[in-house]
């Protein structure tokens, strides 16, 4: 292909209708006809990027290869293409304000007067076609963040009416995402919500060439009609798309539904081969029929949202798909645990995960957590802080280091197991500052961390500020508490873990970001295998 096809998905009615999944499931069956397809999100707040938000504002904030802090929903771009994402994929209006006022700061607009249109706009088709200029991909879509209607979407939606008609006919498509609800009390879906979404993008100037609609109940073909008909759209282009047990199923429901078809037809481009998707009906149908089922307790901090957790939840159901085994989350607040009440919230689970995190709330509850999985022999894994916490847990009760902690959370501590990274200590700025993307771990042989990766050299996602201070590795090592991987670099511990236990593992980066449908992260298929076998026992 010559030129790089451009699709635009943006959303109406209401917000969290799914449209990174829908954008995911699309490209997933792109990819699967043997197109070179990616994915980028375009977020309309203004924080340059998540890295500064509370998980409650946002859900999880996913690291990429190259550092990036980004939204979660490149995370399923990864999952579902297990296509690497960078820092060109996720784009915040804060992003394009900073360029453009540092532009207008290094005199670039020449005297001009700087306005939202044309430069504002300018700047966002520019990081709209970065990717489809990088003669990578064949097809680029774009998320658009937010609601069709919002003010602060505007620009965003400006961008994308120009540049589709600069691109010129058949090189670029609007898939519009909206909800047909049903009314109970009428017992009927209604259209009238997604007319008036096609109406407010048809005001900007923007015609849908695709709607995809979000129900709960099947839309009938005389509905189907009546959507084409008002919403200005060919029949076939009126996607269903009904809610699934799980995200996994979409791709097929799209591909019955001839999204992957209409797209292409619109675009001018050849259907080539049917979709390559049995690896991931492979996956599905041991998803759906497991032989196993355990309980894992993910103790954590952020617990009430879901999405804190986004990356871990998923390489889960990766993990216990591989291992036929469907994995019960048993969400645990660390605030709300102590020594008087942990066997009880602890009863009944097969494993523990203690979970990354920042800051001193519920650490207590966390230390407890991994007191627990270590003293009963439960399969544990400490992810970031929970590796910290597995350091300062053994520091204190095995090694007697009463006040042993991480300066994070006591500054002034006699024992300071963890402690902030020397590079970190003249950094005041918090946005992009911390130890941020991917770092290369050598791993020691005859270990757990060897016999999981099979491998002496990894490369694994960080994002932290604090690290396992080096002073207290050889006593922690000699008290059992063994450093099995290491950065080559540094010399910064990345993983801990226990001999005498059924599985005993804490790393200081982030494998769950690594975890996709083809490759599900070794760590947890390991992880959810020893759980599976310590329950049999």
């Amino acid at each position: 292909m010559n030129q790089t096809k451009y699709i635009f998905v943006t959303g109406g009615v209401t917000s969290s209708l799914g449209k990174g999944i829908i954008a995911a499931s699309l490209a997933k069956l792109l990819q699967a006809r043997g197109y070179r397809t990616t994915i980028q999100k375009f977020d309309p707040y203004i924080n340059v990027d998540p890295g500064t938000l509370n998980p409650y504002e946002h859900g999880e904030c996913y690291v990429t290869d190259d550092g990036a802090e980004t939204d979660l929903d490149l995370g399923h771009y990864e999952r579902f293409l297990n296509v690497p994402t960078s820092q060109a994929n996720n784009v915040t209006t804060g992003r394009i304000y900073l360029s453009v006022i540092e532009k207008e700061r290094r005199g670039e607009f020449l005297g001009k007067t700087v306005q939202v249109v044309p430069h504002i706009t300018n700047e966002i088709k520019d990081r709209m076609q970065l990717l489809g200029k990088s003669g990578d991909f064949d097809i680029v879509i774009t998320e658009i963040g937010g609601t069709v209607g919002d003010i602060e979407s505007l620009p965003y939606i400006e961008s994308v009416r120009q540049l589709v008609w600069e691109l010129g006919e058949h090189n670029g498509l609007v898939i519009h995402l909206t909800l047909v609800p049903y009314l109970a009390a009428a017992g009927e879906l209604k259209t009238k919500p997604t007319q008036h979404s096609v109406k407010t993008l048809m005001e900007s100037g923007i015609k849908a060439d695709i709607l995809v609609c979000r129900t709960e109940h099947e839309i009938s073909e005389e509905l189907r009609n009546k959507l084409a008909l008002f919403c200005n759209v060919k029949r076939e282009a009126v996607i269903q798309s009904i809610d699934a047990s799980t995200i996994y199923e979409v791709p097929n429901l799209m591909l019955e539904e001839g999204l992957d078809v209409v797209a292409l037809k619109k675009l001018d481009l050849p259907k080539k081969a049917a979709p390559d998707l049995r690896h991931w009906n492979t996956f599905l149908r041991r998803l759906k029929n497991p032989k196993h089922i355990v309980n894992i307790g993910l103790i954590g901090k952020y617990v009430e949202l879901q999405d804190s957790y986004k990356s871990i939840l998923e390489a889960f159901i990766h993990a216990g798909a591989l291992n036929e085994t469907k994995v019960n989350v048993v969400s645990i607040h660390s605030e709300f645990l102590d020594a008087s009440d942990v066997a009880e919230k602890m009863s009944g689970l097969d494993g523990i995960l203690v979970a990354p995190g920042f800051g001193g709330r519920g650490i207590e509850g966390k230390i407890e957590a991994v007191r627990y999985a270590r003293e009963n022999k439960i399969p544990f894994l400490g992810i970031c802080l929970g590796m910290q916490m597995a350091i300062i847990e053994y520091a204190r009760n095995v090694l007697g280091y009463a006040d042993a902690n991480s300066t994070e959370m006591n500054p002034e501590t006699s024992h300071p197991v963890v402690n902030l990274m020397e590079e970190q200590k003249t950094i005041t700025d918090k946005g992009g500052t911390m130890r941020l993307g991917a770092w290369k771990c050598n791993l020691k042989p005859d270990t757990l961390a060897y016999k999981i990766y099979g491998k002496e050299t990894i490369s694994e996602r960080h994002r932290h500020r604090y690290e396992y201070n080096s002073s207290y590795v050889e006593v922690l090592e000699k008290a059992g508490l063994k450093a099995t991987g290491v950065n080559p670099e540094t010399g910064l511990v990345e993983i801990v873990e226990l001999e005498n236990h059924p599985f005993f593992i804490g790393v200081q980066y982030h494998p769950e970001y690594k975890s996709t449908v083809e490759n599900p992260h070794p760590l947890f298929v390991n992880f959810v295998a020893a759980v599976v076998k310590a329950k049999k026992k």
